[in-house]
């Protein structure tokens, strides 16, 4: 697998309840829009970049991403924007990030296409099982998520274990995010942020 089979999927279509609703693709860290930050990060080892969002789609494309808006409704939580992704994906293989991660190790995406199974692998941090840091196979992906979707199964590690998928221990390592106004802090991000 090279980077040319692998399209780079951020996870930033959800609504973000807890901070008032803003759209944490923007939320800047040292000046850099979490979107931005993974787009640099994953720029050499993949092909493309698409974006699951459902605002500000107009901001992507000047920066080289492309945004899809969820099809198939916006209450199904992160299933909505995985279909979206793999809809849209072009490459035989999709790596997702949620865009509120805060870090990520170097040889993230190396370890799971090394690891991979038949229809991908999903990252397992020191504080558990992180379904949406995964790789997946575009074609499994596609049939699996609708019929997810239609059976209203919504649980991302249903969906994984339905595509007998690799979970990948990533010892010392925690992804983190940014979820509620304490991460915002912890992560050196400023209560005057959009």
């Amino acid at each position: 697998m090279t980077p040319s089979d692998i399209t780079l999927g951020i996870l930033a279509g959800g609504r973000a309840s807890r901070l008032g609703g803003i759209d944490k693709a923007w939320l800047e860290r040292d000046g850099v829009a979490q979107v931005v930050r993974w787009h640099r990060r994953f720029a050499g080892e993949t092909a493309s970049v698409l974006v699951s969002a459902n605002r500000n789609l107009d901001r992507y494309a000047p920066l080289g991403m492309r945004a899809v808006p969820d099809r198939a409704g916006t209450d199904l939580g992160p299933l909505a924007g995985l279909d979206a992704l793999a809809i849209a994906c072009a490459t035989p293989w999709l790596v997702t990030i949620p865009v509120d991660l805060v870090g990520v190790n170097e040889c993230l995406l190396p370890t799971l296409v090394a690891m991979t199974g038949d229809n991908g692998a999903f990252a397992v941090d020191d504080d558990g099982p992180q379904p949406l840091v995964a790789l997946w196979r575009v074609v499994a992906l596609r049939d699996a998520v609708e019929q997810a979707i239609a059976a209203r199964e919504m649980a991302v590690h249903a969906l994984q274990a339905t595509l007998g998928m690799a979970a990948v221990r990533f010892d010392g390592v925690r992804f983190g995010n940014l979820n509620t106004p304490g991460d915002l802090t912890a992560a050196g991000i400023g209560s005057d942020t959009p």
